[in-house]
């Protein structure tokens, strides 16, 4: 398995993979940088550009651990478009099991692969920000970074 480490506007973002695909991304408030292994390139490239604004879709191969039921949920995250949110009902809901809610939201705080699956995106059905294993900080950064409408500062 290979890791990466680049500067974000959020932190350090730590990626491992190999020739199996995507099987980690976090982000760290410490980190040093480092050189990029060729099976990393792609994914280094795709979480630049998202960051720098210009993409907001990701073309990786993922390989993601966790139980089946993990991997139904974090399919589900894919699925929500850039720009929007979802709330954890909405999600448990569309995944078939309203009273599977804790389990949805369990699975979603479990996500191996931040940012690239959009975890970040669900939000409490009030639409108040809730958990994030990155912080609720990160959470509110990538949400106003994913924003189709930009407010600026008044003051």
């Amino acid at each position: 398995m290979e890791t990466a480490v680049i500067k974000t506007p959020i932190g350090y973002a730590e990626f491992k993979g190999d020739a199996h695909g995507l099987i980690s991304v976090k982000v760290l408030d410490e980190a040093l940088e480092t050189k990029i292994p060729a099976a990393l390139q792609e994914a280094a490239q795709q979480i630049e550009a998202y960051f720098n604004g210009s993409r907001n879709t990701f073309d990786l191969k993922l390989n993601p651990q966790g139980t089946a039921f993990q991997k139904k949920v974090w399919q589900a995250l894919l699925k929500i478009p850039f720009g929007t949110t979802t709330s954890y009902l909405e999600l448990s809901k569309t995944l078939g099991d309203v009273k599977a809610i804790r389990a949805v939201a369990a699975a979603n705080g479990k996500n191996p692969l931040w940012i690239v699956i959009p975890c970040h995106r669900v939000i409490g059905s009030n639409g108040e920000l809730t958990g994030y294993a990155g912080g609720l900080s990160r959470k509110k950064w990538l949400l106003d970074h994913e924003s189709p409408v930009k407010q600026g500062k008044l003051f």
